[in-house]
């Protein structure tokens, strides 16, 4: 009997500690379920940024590409063929105004100089003596014709003529910068006949040329602001001046725009591709960002905030920048905007009529 108490006792123990583990797995499924329902709710939330529409000043933007052209740029070579004997630049390099760039080998021009000379003394005693011939002692009191006459019928004339030509080669033996910039291009070489010595670059300022629309031309005018970029460094912002405006448009409707600016830094360079962008103030303008304008049946939607819920709202781009657009309510939808509206600016891709939202408490 007591053996069989003694089963009865450990069979009651194991069904106790049984139906214990079995409320603590309960417990810990009903845990686990409640913190996944909880996470599934957080993740079904929709979450937004948000900004309150106000009237402010929008820069309107007619973005295009242009290409540079240096201030100044010139091809310098000799005036006449000989040996080059020194080169004293390198490309690159940058020489101020009258700086000697390259000089040709001088002996022959040197030679012709001092053949014109003698030339020049032999004439001048032929042109003495034909004065005296016509019985002039005193050359000061000669009258002017009879001294043109006599300088052409004595050689003296030529000679004189020939002798500047003679200096004007020996100086052509020298090349100078005639305006300040870089070196480019440098082709001359010790010892050899060069067509070309060099480029010539004034980039201290450039000129940008650039193209825009026949109907973006009445929103540009001379002395209008202009930001140039270069392609190849993006992070770089140069401002310039609208200086000419072509009267003509081409074939393509294109109207052509030039503009001027400094290059601060010494970056930009002559033939560089830019992107242009003139900008024009627009005051009094409801101004969203990009982000916030999508694009639903042929028309373009802002959501707003009203009551935890996005609010489809048509609207009309009137604008546009880089970075933003300029709004008005839809014309053929009737709808309107008004100053106070909270406009949704992100997340707008997933979001439909109604669709409830939480604000961002961090934006």
């Amino acid at each position: 009997m007591r053996r069989i108490y003694a089963k009865q006792a450990v069979l009651l123990l194991s069904a106790f500690f049984l139906s214990a583990a079995c409320a603590s797995d309960k417990k810990e499924e009903r845990k686990d379920g409640s913190a996944m329902e909880m996470r599934q709710q957080q993740m079904s939330e929709t979450y937004v940024d948000t900004m309150v529409l106000h009237r402010t000043e929008f820069n309107k933007q007619i973005v295009c590409n242009g290409r540079l052209r240096a201030k100044a740029k010139s091809e310098l070579n000799f005036e006449s063929q000989g040996i080059i004997a020194e080169v004293l630049v390198k490309e690159g390099q940058y020489i101020g105004k009258g700086g000697l760039i390259a000089t040709l080998d001088k002996q022959e021009r040197q030679r012709e100089l001092e053949k014109a000379e003698h030339e020049l003394q032999r004439a001048k005693v032929e042109l003495t003596d034909k004065l005296i011939g016509l019985g002039y002692n005193d050359i000061e009191s000669v009258p002017a014709d009879v001294m043109e006459r006599a300088e052409v019928m004595s050689g003296y004339y030529s000679a004189k003529f020939q002798l500047q030509s003679a200096r004007k080669a020996l100086e052509g033996c020298s090349l100078y910068a005639p305006f300040s910039g870089r070196i480019a291009d440098l082709e001359a070489k010790r010892f050899q006949k060069n067509d070309k010595v060099c480029t010539l670059v004034d980039d201290s300022g450039f000129e940008v040329e650039f193209r825009v629309l026949e109907a973006e031309l009445p929103g540009i005018g001379t002395g209008q602001k202009v930001t140039v970029t270069p392609f190849v460094q993006d992070s770089l912002r140069y401002e310039g001046r609208v200086t000419e405006i072509n009267p003509l448009v081409d074939d393509k409707g294109l109207v052509k725009i030039k503009a001027q600016l400094s290059n601060k830094g010494n970056t930009l360079l002559d033939g560089m591709n830019v992107r242009v962008v003139v900008e024009e103030k627009m005051q009094h303008m409801f101004v969203v960002p990009k982000d916030a304008v999508v694009e639903r049946d042929g028309y373009q939607v802002i959501f707003l905030l009203e009551g935890g819920r996005a609010i489809w709202t048509y609207v009309d781009v009137v604008h546009s920048n880089i970075s933003s657009f300029a709004v008005t309510g839809c014309q053929r939808k009737e709808t309107t905007i008004k100053e106070g509206d909270i406009v949704i600016t992100s997340g707008n891709l997933n979001l439909a009529d109604g669709t409830e939202v939480m604000v961002n408490e961090q934006q």
